[in-house]
């Protein structure tokens, strides 16, 4: 789980074609079709044409598929790609990586434990990563320094994030990196947005706002 460090904000509200709640932007995928006539995940809602909105869930989307909602949706027939799932988690994960990269090149991420250690001890850190295969001793020595510099046991718990070493790594242009810091900062909020989403679509909770 991840803190968000976005406030909340006013956000349009669309309708899950599936569920038929009406829910804002930010929960939701929205699909578009390609000139072949396949149902295309569009995470920044700026495709032409008609748009099928999706809660964000891989349940929900699997749902779409099987209860034809696309069809109906775009009222037409639709064509689905067997991996349409799978497809929409890759561009979720990628759109974090790129944000967590663009946070980077403001100066807003700070990688390593002794470095994460010591932003959190200063108060700069606004929050902690650990990559998904990072020893549970260094999380758990990390989230005990941030839970006690923000308010004691009250605080949240920073958590493990779905993103492994590797793609850490890449994202940031370090070595190994299995602990990073986040200053509070825009770009941090964008990421830290998409990263719930993807969290989102994982698991099935619910996000406050979408980047």
């Amino acid at each position: 789980m991840v803190r968000n460090l976005q406030g909340d904000k006013h956000e349009s509200e669309r309708q899950c074609a599936v569920t038929r709640l009406r829910l804002a932007s930010g929960e939701l995928l929205r699909f578009a079709l390609d000139p072949e006539g396949f149902a295309v995940p569009d995470l920044k809602a700026k495709l032409p044409g008609r748009g099928v909105w999706i809660t964000c869930t891989r349940e929900i989307v699997e749902k779409a598929i099987a209860s034809q909602a696309f069809d109906r949706g775009f009222r037409r027939s639709v064509k689905i790609a067997d991996v349409l799932p799978a497809q929409v988690e890759t561009l979720l994960e990628r759109d974090c990586l790129q944000r967590l990269a663009l946070a980077n090149k403001a100066g807003l991420v700070v990688s390593g434990f002794d470095k994460v250690s010591k932003a959190v001890k200063s108060g700069k850190a606004a929050n902690i990563l650990h990559a998904s295969d990072a020893s549970p001793d260094g999380c758990r020595k990390l989230d005990g320094l941030f839970k006690a510099k923000n308010n004691g046991p009250e605080a949240a718990d920073p958590g493990v994030c779905g993103l492994n070493a590797e793609q850490l790594s890449l994202a940031l242009g370090r070595p190994n990196v299995i602990h990073a810091a986040l200053k509070q900062g825009v770009p941090s909020q964008k990421f830290l947005s998409a990263l719930a989403r993807l969290e989102k679509f994982r698991v099935g909770i619910a996000v406050n706002a979408a980047a």
